[in-house]
C-alpha cells in the first residue's frame, strides 16, 4: 500500500499536545494530541476492503502491509494522534470528551485530488480514553465495518470501512452493564472519511472561550469541505451554519427512508460534514415501531428512538449554534435557521415517502395518509423494509392474509386484515391519481426500497461465526451489502426470527457494543 503518502496537516495547523502522553487527562487549548497505537504481536486479518483501498489512493494490500492495518511499526512520515472535543451527552453536558478508541494516522490525497483522513478504531488508548483501554472486541469492529459500507451501498451519507483485523489479544467487557464481565477477541477497525469533524469539537473551543481557535477552525471546514461557500467574514459562517443544516436534515431523512436507527446521537457523534458517524449501538429497523431504540443505555426515556431523530438533531443544531454564536454574532439569524429547520425536514421527509409509495408528487391529502400508514405499521407490526417490498408486487388478485402474514411481527386477524384492505384500497386510489405511469412509478419505488439491510440478528450469526473461524456469512453479507437493491441472497429477505428477539446483540445492545 502507498503508505508513504500519508500526511498530517490538522496538526501541523492548529494547538496540539505533543507529549505523546497516553494518561487520560484535560488537554485545555490544544484540538489535539500525539499518541502512538498500543502495537500487537499477533495480528491477523479478516476483511480488507480493496476498492476503497484503490479509491483513496492507498492501491493493493500485500501481507507487509497488515501492520499498518492495526498500528504497527509505522513508518516515519506518520505522526499519530487523537482529537479532543466536548458534547452533549443524552442531553447533558459531559465537558471534555475525544477521541477514546480512536487514532488518526493522517489523510492521504489521491491521484484526482481528493482527500481522506485514516483511522484506527481500537488501536489503544489516548488522552481522552476515561479511564477505558482505548480497545475494541470483535463484536463492535465487525457491526462497524459491515454497517458503515452497508449505509454507503444504500446511499446513505457516511464514513466508510476500510480492514478489519483481529489484534491477537482478548479484551474484558461487560456487553450490558449486568456485572458479568467476560474476555471476548480484540480487533482493530480502520475507518475512512472525508473529515471525522465534529460538532463537539467546535462545542470544546467555544466552551474554553477559544474564539481565534474556533474561528480557525471553522475556516479550515469550509475552505477544505464546503467550496460551494464563496462569502466572506460573517456571511461565509451563515452560509456554513445553512449548510449544516440542510446537509443534517438531508441525513435524517435518509435514515428515515431506510429505517436505519443510531442509537445515541450525543452532539459528539454528529459529523460537521453530515455524515453518518460512530456506530455503535445502532439498529435497522425489523418491525415498524416510531418508539424503538436499539441502545439499553436509552431506557427507558427513548431519547434517541427512531421516530425522534429529526428533532434531536435540530436540538444538536442548536448547541452548534450555541457554540458558533461568537463568531456569528446574530441571535436572530440563527434562530431563523433553526426555525426553518423543521419545515425543511418534514417537507424532504413526507418527498421521501412519496417515492418509497411510487406517487408522482406530494400533495396536500398525503400527509392524512403517511399518518394513516405509520399508525398501520405499528398496529399489525408490520415489517418495514419487507413492507414496501410487498407494495411493488401488488396486484388486483393479491390476497393480503398470505401477502402480508409473513412480513407481520403479530397475527392477523379478522380486524386487523381489514384495517389492512382499507389502508391497501386507499393506496391503490392515490395510485391511481398519479400523473406518471406504474412502471415510473414502479422504478421510482425499487431505486428508494432496498430488498436487503443489515439486520441485526445477521450480524450477530456473523459474528458468532467469525469467533468460529469461519467467515462464509461475512463473505455473503459483503456480496448482499454492496447490491441492496437486488435481491442477491434471498434467504436475507425474512424477517427476524423469532429466537432472537431477547438475545443481546440483535433486538437490544448497550453503548459498548
Amino acid at each position: 500500500m502507498n503508505i508513504e503518502r500519508i500526511s498530517q496537516p490538522f496538526i501541523k495547523k492548529f494547538p496540539g499536545d505533543f507529549s505523546n502522553n497516553p494518561m487520560q487527562r484535560n488537554t485545555p487549548k490544544v484540538l489535539f494530541s500525539t499518541i502512538a497505537p498500543a502495537g500487537f504481536d499477533k495480528p491477523q486479518l479478516i476483511a480488507f476492503n480493496k476498492t476503497l483501498s484503490e479509491e483513496i489512493g492507498l492501491g493493493n494490500f500485500d501481507e507487509k502491509d497488515l501492520d499498518f492495518l492495526v498500528g504497527n511499526n509505522l513508518p516515519d512520515n506518520i505522526q499519530t494522534y487523537a482529537t479532543a472535543y466536548a458534547g452533549h451527552q443524552f442531553g447533558n453536558w459531559a465537558g471534555q470528551l475525544g477521541d477514546g478508541r480512536a487514532i488518526l494516522a493522517g489523510e492521504i490525497t489521491n491521484d484526482s485530488g481528493k482527500r481522506t483522513e485514516i483511522q484506527w478504531k481500537g488501536a489503544g488508548a489516548t488522552p481522552y480514553s476515561r479511564h477505558a483501554d482505548g480497545r475494541a472486541v470483535l463484536r463492535s469492529s465487525v457491526r462497524e465495518y459491515l454497517m458503515s459500507e452497508a449505509m454507503f451501498h444504500l446511499g446513505v451519507p457516511t464514513t466508510r470501512a476500510l480492514s478489519l483485523a483481529f489484534t491477537g489479544e482478548d479484551v474484558v467487557r461487560d456487553i450490558m452493564y449486568s456485572g458479568n464481565p467476560q474476555l471476548e477477541k480484540g480487533a482493530v477497525v480502520i475507518r475512512t472519511a472525508e473529515s471525522f469533524l465534529r460538532f463537539g469539537h467546535f462545542e470544546l473551543m467555544s466552551a474554553q472561550q477559544e474564539y481565534k481557535n474556533l474561528e480557525n477552525l471553522l475556516d479550515f471546514t469550509i475552505e477544505n469541505y464546503y467550496p460551494e461557500i464563496t462569502a466572506s467574514g460573517i456571511q461565509k459562517y451563515k452560509a456554513f451554519f445553512e449548510s449544516i443544516c440542510t446537509r443534517t436534515a438531508d441525513l435524517m431523512v435518509e435514515w428515515f427512508r431506510v429505517g436505519f436507527v443510531h442509537g445515541v446521537m450525543n452532539t459528539d457523534n454528529m459529523s460537521i460534514l453530515g455524515l453518518t458517524i460512530d456506530y455503535g449501538p445502532y439498529s435497522m429497523m425489523d418491525e415498524y415501531d416510531l418508539n424503538f431504540t436499539p441502545n439499553t443505555t436509552d431506557l427507558p426515556g427513548r431519547r434517541y428512538a427512531f421516530g425522534k431523530q429529526g428533532q434531536i438533531s435540530q436540538w444538536n443544531l442548536w448547541q452548534l449554534a450555541n457554540a458558533l454564536h461568537p463568531l456569528i454574532k446574530d441571535e436572530k439569524f440563527l434562530e431563523d435557521t433553526l426555525n426553518r429547520y423543521g419545515n425543511y425536514f418534514w417537507e424532504a421527509h413526507d418527498k421521501m415517502l412519496c417515492r418509497k409509495f411510487g406517487f408522482d408528487e406530494l400533495r396536500k391529502d398525503d400527509e392524512e395518509f403517511f399518518t394513516n400508514w405509520q399508525g398501520l405499521m405499528q398496529e399489525l407490526e408490520l415489517d418495514h423494509t419487507l413492507f414496501f417490498n410487498q407494495l411493488e408486487k401488488l396486484s388486483g388478485e393479491t390476497d393480503l392474509k398470505a401477502a402480508f402474514s409473513d412480513i407481520s411481527y403479530s397475527v392477523l386477524n379478522k380486524e386487523k386484515l381489514g384495517k389492512l384492505k382499507n389502508f391497501i384500497e386507499s393506496y391503490k386510489s392515490r395510485l391511481n391519481s398519479n400523473t406518471i405511469s406504474r412502471e415510473e412509478s414502479l422504478q421510482m419505488m425499487v431505486k428508494s426500497n432496498p430488498k436487503f439491510i443489515l439486520r441485526n440478528y445477521l450480524l450477530y450469526e456473523c459474528i458468532e461465526e467469525i469467533n468460529h473461524g469461519k467467515t462464509e456469512m461475512l463473505n455473503k453479507l459483503t456480496q448482499a451489502l454492496e447490491t441492496p437493491y437486488e435481491e442477491l441472497f434471498p434467504e436475507f429477505s425474512a424477517k427476524r426470527p423469532p429466537e432472537y428477539d431477547d438475545t443481546a446483540g440483535c433486538s437490544t445492545l448497550s453503548c459498548s457494543s
